[in-house]
């Protein structure tokens, strides 16, 4: 077992490759004063829906929730920026005493009147479950009047967690599918699910597609439009990347419109060529299946010359990840074997028992496999297995700059496109460059790389 002692109701949650038997126990509620890496309920709503770029995004709650969640996501649009201003009822103690209905209503009239959004989503903070507004009737009423889709967004957060955001979001999201015109759809299309296009990605992807021969109808979410959501349900296949965000609305089309999903990844060389493979074996279309090797083919023959490289500079080193949802760390484990690099501890917030025998069939020998974990533990993780990188989102970076390790952003903020092949050459160069960097000479543990 791991050398870190844990708090004894957490003894299941971290686990060892190599334990037997692995019974990992997971999808629980944080435990009370861990301090966990988890974000609130709202805040699982909110990533999710941000980067409908033509909607109206309002908060209704005190103004921190909203703050807290300003451009959360650095979700590209190729068009309207509206989802970048954050709008809130800003609910003070009177409204606390009174309730914050008719505010809420006021607010609405008068952003729609301004914005001429082409929907609106309201999420409800924990506050307005206190005081229980109905933001049902009020979404209602605004909707008639103004004859837009008005979607409340259930996410008061008192004992879940992000997770249960997600499930908020994909049930306001279920609202606007079924609900356009699915003319003119070609029978080799999919949409697009839980790529939230945060610096650029999903344009890529969907070039990809092009590529080959399939149709995009929706982007859900990042870059996405409302008209495309609502015709969502013409589409032939759900192609879902982060199964914990967006699982739950591929589940809710299959069941009321017959549409199959598969869950694919665009990190990494293999998980990327994966995904067109798995679409074109879909369709079934053999010259479809044939454009994807060739497509592959050609993004290799740039993408490995510079990738080998890389490979040689960081060799042997050792890195840590930390995500939100399981299924992106599968291919962050690829990904570093593929740099002949090491995976010492590998998490999430989220993570299914399922996700974790995955993780464990996957992961080297002793890499430390743990759920829902916290500050204390991770730092305690980095320093026993003596990583030279750790992978995560904002909350994990000063974990690692504190102990004097790499950090790679592989979360909300980033600025960098990693997805796709040449993210793959993108997500090399950043690992590199975060090992080698000149500063690690002020701390005692690190050791230089070999250049490139």
């Amino acid at each position: 077992m791991v050398a870190l002692s844990v708090l004894q109701e957490r003894q299941g949650q971290v686990r060892l490759k190599g334990d037997t038997p692995f019974a990992m126990e997971c999808d629980k509620d944080s435990q009370a004063g861990a301090v966990s890496q988890r974000a609130c309920v709202f805040c699982g709503s909110r990533v999710v829906l941000y980067p409908v770029a033509d909607a109206l995004h309002l908060v209704h709650g005190p103004i921190g929730c909203a703050v807290y969640t300003w451009d959360i996501r650095g979700a590209l649009s190729s068009g309207p920026e509206l989802h970048r201003l954050s709008f809130s009822t800003d609910l003070r103690e009177m409204d606390v005493i009174f309730g914050g209905e008719k505010k809420l209503y006021r607010a609405l009239i008068e952003l729609i009147d301004r914005h001429q959004p082409k929907a609106a989503f309201v999420y409800s903070t924990c506050i307005v479950g206190i005081i229980g507004d109905d933001l049902e009737a009020v979404c209602k009423k605004v909707a008639e009047e103004k004859g837009i889709p008005v979607l409340p967004v259930q996410s008061e957060g008192f004992k879940g967690n992000k997770r249960a955001g997600y499930s908020a979001a994909c049930a306001a999201l279920a609202r606007l599918v079924g609900t356009g015109d699915t003319e003119n759809i070609s029978p080799r299309s999919i949409n697009i699910l839980g790529d939230f296009n945060l610096a650029g990605e999903i344009w890529m992807i969907r070039e990809y597609f092009r590529r080959i021969g399939v149709e995009v109808v929706a982007n859900i979410t990042g870059d996405g439009r409302i008209a495309d959501i609502r015709r969502a349900h013409g589409a032939a296949l759900n192609v879902v990347q982060c199964s914990g965000a967006t699982m739950e609305l591929a589940r809710r089309m299959q069941k009321e419109y017959g549409i199959p999903s598969i869950r694919v990844s665009y990190f990494g060389i293999e998980d990327m060529a994966e995904a067109l493979y798995d679409v074109a074996k879909f369709f079934g279309d053999p010259q479809m299946l044939e454009n994807a090797r060739e497509l592959v083919r050609e993004e290799l023959s740039k993408l490995m010359p510079e990738l080998r490289r890389y490979q040689q500079a960081l060799a042997g080193k050792k890195a840590a990840i930390y995500v939100g949802g399981a299924f992106k760390a599968f291919s962050l484990v690829k990904a570093f074997r593929l740099l002949g690099m090491t995976v010492a501890m590998v998490g999430s917030q989220t993570g299914t028992q399922e996700d974790y025998q995955e993780l464990q069939e996957i992961a080297d020998p002793g890499t430390i496999i743990v759920d829902d974990s916290n500050p204390l533990e991770l730092s305690a993780f980095l320093r026993e297995k003596d990583v030279d990188v750790f992978v995560g989102g904002v909350k994990e970076r000063p974990i690692a700059y504190k102990l004097g390790v790499a950090f790679c952003d592989h979360n909300h903020e980033r600025k960098e496109m990693l997805a796709g092949f040449h993210g793959m050459l993108n997500f090399a160069r950043e690992v590199y460059e975060s090992v080698s960097s000149p500063v690690w000479r002020f701390a005692p543990r690190r050791q230089e790389v070999n250049h490139v």
